[in-house]
């Protein structure tokens, strides 16, 4: 008996390894995602600019890398006490402007220096909706609560996001030969566009997905994390209490089938090992006694001298660190 419909994936085993270098952009899906891969110390970049909903707006944030155009005094708008970003979340707004400078080009360089050399473009579309700046036609990544006259709200064609990634992966692939794209759609629903809005907004980025993929075949892989939950899931059990985010359980759903469809063995394994030792790692001690613990955090550090010698790839330097620091307030 049948008591769900699977999404059927095609296995690409040990297209994402911990020697795979890779940079995300998109919604907050790609922060979940993101968050596991950083867990589990692959070397990424997750959201330079912060999260960011639209096609348009990744690719205004990834022309910019590539053209290594940083940030300056003329980007930088003031509103109430902060100095915010129209390319940047809010959270990169500071009430200092020279440290919100600091802070956009902080995480700007670094990545305008990896796009040549990463393996793999991780992209996760929010919405197919943008908002225009009414002063220049600018397309802004984060309206910071301004008012809304000040914008235009429209929703971008099929076509229109088609040829803007066409040119723009063009461009990234002649100058990065070896880089492979992941395209995926976020199955966080946009309820403020109405629940006719989003659904014309995620069918507008499904075809566009399909068309860079089918435009790249050899590049461009899509994920369907929007199928494996609205239709494999397919409860509202697996939503939070808003009703539009995933649970915290099918975001680890979602996690595993992307780590049966990408980990080799090898792989699967070090990130089952870790998993372990990283939960020892954050065990705290909950009895008084003392010698125990110190103990069982010695232990600790011996599993972390061992993981490193057994997996050299794997940097534990810092939770090495950390639990030799702990290990001294407890002599």
């Amino acid at each position: 008996m049948e008591l769900l419909t699977p999404v059927h994936i095609i296995p690409q085993h040990g297209a994402v390894t911990h020697h795979h270098r890779m940079m995300l952009f998109g919604s907050c899906f790609a922060e979940h995602i993101g968050s596991r891969l950083t867990e589990n110390h692959f070397p990424v970049d997750v959201n330079p600019f912060g999260i960011l909903y639209n096609p348009a707006s990744i690719a205004t944030s990834l022309s910019r890398l590539l053209d290594k155009r940083a940030f300056t005094h003329d980007d930088l708008f003031r509103s109430g006490n902060l100095w915010h970003s129209f390319s940047h979340h809010s959270l990169f707004s500071h009430i200092d402007e020279v440290s919100a400078l600091r802070q956009m080009n902080g995480r700007f360089l670094p990545a305008s220096e990896a796009i040549e050399h990463i393996d793999w473009l991780v992209l996760t579309w929010g919405t197919a909706w943008i908002y225009t700046d009414v002063e220049n036609g600018a397309v802004v990544s984060n309206c910071h609560k301004l008012p809304a006259a000040r914008f235009e709200r429209r929703r971008l064609s099929v076509q229109e996001m088609t040829d803007t990634w066409i040119a723009l992966l063009s461009r990234l692939f002649a100058i990065n030969k070896q880089v492979r794209v992941l395209i995926t759609v976020s199955p966080i629903r946009h309820l403020k566009d109405g629940a006719h809005g989003n659904q014309l907004s995620k069918a507008a980025l499904q075809l566009f997905s399909d068309a860079l993929v089918s435009r790249f075949p050899d590049r461009c892989v899509y994920f369907p994390a929007y199928e494996i939950l609205l239709d494999e899931l397919r409860d509202y059990r697996f939503y939070d209490t808003d009703m539009t985010h995933p649970s915290a359980q099918a975001v680890e759903y979602v996690w595993q089938r992307f780590s049966d469809t990408f980990f080799d063995e090898t792989t699967r394994a070090v990130c089952k090992e870790w998993g372990a030792l990283r939960r020892a790692l954050n065990h705290r001690q909950l009895t008084p006694d003392g010698e125990a613990y110190r103990c069982f955090v010695m232990q600790n550090i011996l599993k972390l001298e061992n993981f490193r010698e057994k997996y050299p790839f794997f940097d534990v330097t810092k939770e090495l660190s950390v639990a030799r620091q702990l290990l001294e307030t407890l002599d």
